[in-house]
């Protein structure tokens, strides 16, 4: 090939890769967005057929996982019987941030991490309110997520949230611990609980605080770690 030709194929390629990374940046700001709403058959239709949600230790396989996660457990957590989001007086805004999006050479695959803020709760006014739910809290966390092109359309292989703290609003992170834990029982026992529970990694919530393994290495001190000499 001659230098141009090669010159427009690395265009090509990194033109590519931009593309890919607005695509998987938009599918995670959607997904936020959906489930500000409680639109649980929106957020299932994001993963891939094959996909998975890491949620407070449990493992929800699948789409129809993904829905029983946050069309059945969230819906009933949050929402009165037959009630739709979204609903008088509810808020639960999801903000998807400071994202990290990596790219396989062979396009095909992807890594993405995302920091993810949460601010919920009832207004006063509101009839229903939900149990054990505070009337106004905060939640953030990290997500680490792998992401799949699937019939030329990106979607979501595996969502890993790792929840780093829930507080009340009134009191604050100090003075509070998560109101919501792990699942200790899977479905079908548990129509609301995971299809397994990962034992090996129970991951207790706030105050404690976990290490979330990044994707990607520091473009200098990562080839000091692996013993390569930095350019």
């Amino acid at each position: 090939m001659s230098e141009t030709e090669n010159r427009l194929a690395v265009l090509e390629r990194r033109v590519q890769e931009l593309e890919d990374i607005n695509a998987i940046r938009r599918l995670h700001w959607a997904y936020g967005y959906y489930i500000d709403f409680n639109r649980a058959d929106d957020v299932a239709d994001l993963f891939a057929k094959d996909g998975e949600v890491i949620f407070l230790s449990g493992v929800y396989k699948g789409r129809e996982g993904a829905y029983r996660l946050y069309g059945t457990w969230f819906k009933s957590l949050f929402l009165a019987p037959g009630e739709e989001g979204p609903a008088y007086g509810f808020l639960l805004d999801h903000f998807q941030m400071q994202d990290i999006i990596t790219i396989a050479p062979d396009g095909q695959t992807a890594k993405g991490r995302f920091r993810g803020m949460l601010f919920g709760g009832s207004h006063e006014s509101r009839e229903f309110k939900p149990e054990g739910v505070p009337l106004q809290f905060m939640e953030a966390g990290i997500y680490e997520n792998d992401y799949v092109k699937e019939d030329g359309v990106w979607k979501i292989q595996r969502l890993d949230y790792m929840m780093q703290w829930q507080g009340d609003y009134e009191t604050g992170w100090a003075k509070t611990i998560s109101h919501l834990q792990p699942a200790i029982e899977c479905y079908p026992a548990n129509p609301f609980g995971p299809d397994y529970i990962r034992t090996e990694e129970l991951r207790q919530t706030w105050p404690h605080r976990h290490d979330v393994p990044m994707h990607f290495a520091h473009p200098r001190f990562g080839k000091l770690l692996a013993g390569q000499e930095p350019k």
